[in-house]
């Protein structure tokens, strides 16, 4: 064996010109005597020169043995690499992706943002800049170059409702120096602020517990281009109540009193505001108090009173305060009604709540799309789902239209509990009006159907989805390899798993191993390996997209 490894090595080293003479060889049979010492010098010095010599050849012989290709210099690459064309993979991004991608790169300069964002290939619309200023991981600096860009872009007008959009999300996010100098600035550029812009700036100070800060807002209103006067004063007691600094609502009011006028709306604030705790000493206080101001009572005061009295636990004396308005002649609003109507729901009375909703109907006084709100959810939450369809109906008759928010607040509790008939009839009747359905309503009612296994009825919901505008994302797909699962057909199951492979989402680690349970159990062992590779090279995939996307790489 080892003989035949040395006539390989010999050959080789014959085809590739390796041979290495020996100088002891060659000069055994010399008379000439030479030292050792001198005799290794001259063989490294004869080696070095043959290598020299050889080495070019020797790379060309092995390339003709051996598969490996010449290395290619490395800035031929870099060149190729700058002739191709970046925006090729654009088409794979939207557009707050697009701009996020770019803002999250942590770009220096102002200038440099500007210059990259206006490089992007992006028709920037309102609906585009909402989502990224709401939803984007953006601190106060970047949120704030992002808006002046958009300012200049056709689609965006100088508008006062777009720096609204800016001051709701840096005031969300605590950024409140960035806040106030969009609010600052406001008028520079010719937009003059009104009481809406001041009511989401000091809300925005509120909800952050912030107190001091919106007071004294208040106190700097004419540097702003705000009057001190009652419009502007219940502008912040509004933001106080609904807070629940009710307190503090009552010292300030207490501090203005001969400094600003007040009016009916001052008082029924501060009422309101006491009615939402419960505080029935408090209310019937400041009732007086706006009695002696020479302001009578509305039925908006009373019906804070009447909620009151409920939160209070005292719902008798709530229907007292009813029946003494109708024998003073005050005729109860919708309002008042409302109220008397929620303290009932409080206390699971269902029967008294139709008993006063007949008798507001009965004094031609006409419901609200809030008053069907309220009872079909009452409805809902003691499970009397035929009552909630039929108040559903009457409110469609009325030619009331339930917006998103409304429908799906419907469904979310007929989807947690019992079959999704109830909820089916609900999305087929607000379809048929051509309501706008949430993307969240749809993914209730797949996974109702789903568990329930109606295959048939799970597919068509989804084709509806998809043709409302709505993309499908991995929940989507979970939902309905899961449904298909439990019907038992698991072909259909992989092809929509291999569907959701190709689009570059990955299903959860339960909805696979059901799935390859499923397969392994039907004895379909080669088809779960097949699947069980791509699955693995998609989560791997799915976890670098994470990873860049969250800093901002896929840019």
């Amino acid at each position: 064996m080892a003989f035949q490894c040395q006539r390989t090595l010999s050959l080789f080293g014959t085809r590739c010109g390796l041979s290495r003479p020996n100088l002891a060889i060659s000069f055994a049979f010399s008379t000439f005597d030479m030292p050792l010492d001198r005799m290794d010098e001259l063989s490294e010095k004869h080696n070095k020169k043959q290598y020299n010599r050889e080495e070019r050849y020797v790379l060309s012989e092995l390339s003709e043995l051996l598969p490996i290709r010449p290395k290619t210099p490395q800035h031929s690459l870099f060149e190729e690499e700058k002739g191709t064309d970046k925006r090729a993979f654009d088409g794979l991004l939207s557009s707050e992706e697009k701009l996020q991608g770019v803002l999250l790169q942590k770009i220096k300069g102002k200038n440099a943002i500007q210059i990259a964002l206006t490089n992007l290939d992006v028709d920037l619309t309102v609906g585009i800049l909402e989502n990224v200023l709401n939803r984007a991981n953006l601190n106060g600096d970047l949120m704030v170059s992002l808006f002046n860009w958009a300012l200049k872009q056709p689609n965006i007008p100088n508008a006062i409702h777009i720096y609204h959009l800016i001051l709701k999300a840096l005031g969300r996010r605590k950024y409140f120096s960035f806040m106030m100098e969009i609010f600052q600035i406001m008028q520079t550029r010719g937009i003059n602020p009104n009481s809406e812009t001041l009511l989401i700036v000091m809300d925005s100070f509120l909800r952050a517990n912030r107190v001091g800060k919106a007071i004294e807002l208040f106190g700097k209103l004419e540097e702003n281009g705000f009057e001190c006067d009652t419009e502007s004063l219940n502008v912040l007691l509004q933001c106080l109540c609904h807070r629940s600094h009710v307190g503090t609502a009552t010292s300030f009011f207490n501090s203005m009193k001969g400094k600003v006028p007040f009016n009916d709306t001052t008082y029924n604030l501060i009422i309101g505001g006491w009615s939402k705790l419960g505080r029935v000493g408090e209310i019937e206080r400041w009732l007086k108090a706006m009695i002696e101001d020479k302001l009578s009572p509305s039925c908006l005061t009373f019906s804070h009173l009447i909620e009151g009295l409920g939160r209070a636990g005292h719902t008798d004396d709530a229907i007292l305060v009813f029946d003494e308005m109708v024998e003073k002649g005050c005729e109860p609003d919708v309002n008042v009604y409302n109220a008397i109507i929620s303290n009932f729901i409080s206390i699971g009375d269902l029967d008294n709540c139709m008993k006063f909703y007949e008798h507001m109907l009965g004094n031609s006084c006409a419901p609200t799309i809030d008053t069907y709100k309220k009872m079909i959810l009452a409805f809902l939450k003691f499970r009397k789902v035929a009552d909630a369809l039929e108040m559903f109906d009457e409110m469609i008759e009325r030619g009331f239209v339930p917006n998103m928010g409304t429908i799906t607040s419907i469904i979310e509790p007929l989807c947690s509990y019992g079959p999704p008939h109830g909820a089916l009839m609900i999305y087929k009747k607000t379809r048929k009006l051509g309501c706008k359905i949430s993307l969240k309503t749809y993914k209730l009612l797949l996974e109702r159907l789903s568990r329930f296994g109606k295959s048939g009825m799970l597919l068509t919901l989804w084709d509806e989805m998809q043709e409302s505008g709505y993309s499908s994302d991995a929940e989507v797909y979970e939902y309905v390899i899961s449904g298909l699962c439990n019907v038992g057909q698991l072909d259909n199951a992989v092809l929509v798993t291999e569907e959701c492979l190709c689009k570059g989402l990955c299903p959860g680690r339960v909805i696979y191993s059901k799935l390859n349970n499923k397969l392994l159990d039907a004895n379909k062992v080669e088809r779960a390996y097949k699947l069980f590779l791509k699955v693995k090279e998609a989560r791997l995939s799915d976890n670098a997209q994470r990873f860049w996307r969250a800093n901002g790489w896929h840019f």
